[in-house]
């Protein structure tokens, strides 16, 4: 006679033998919607941190500080973007390489 752990093993062993697949068109297009998010906030903030300056610029605003945090936020979302650019275009360089 088979204990409850016994069946509780088995069950996700068989779990395992079947995979989930999802499509291939699925994953792209939830790849480059994030992307596309990601692209966007960093426009967002290059944006802003743009008006910041402006404003200061103008002496519109005296809040110096919290237009210096916008664009140090802007400059390391942009460099962390890039960073992320220089590192797709290297697996994708890479890939290329490969024989098949």
């Amino acid at each position: 006679m088979k204990s409850v752990a016994d069946i509780t093993l088995n069950s996700h062993l068989q779990g395992l033998s079947r995979p989930k697949t999802v499509p291939v068109q699925q994953i792209g297009d939830k790849f480059g919607e994030a992307l596309k998010n990601s692209i966007a906030e960093v426009n967002q903030a290059q944006v802003s941190a743009d008006r910041a300056a402006e404003q200061i610029a103008a002496g519109e605003t005296k809040n110096l500080h919290g237009a210096m945090i916008k664009l140090e936020e802007a400059d390391i979302s942009l460099r962390l973007m890039v960073q992320v650019r220089n590192k797709a275009v290297e697996a994708y360089q890479e890939i290329m390489r490969m024989q098949v």
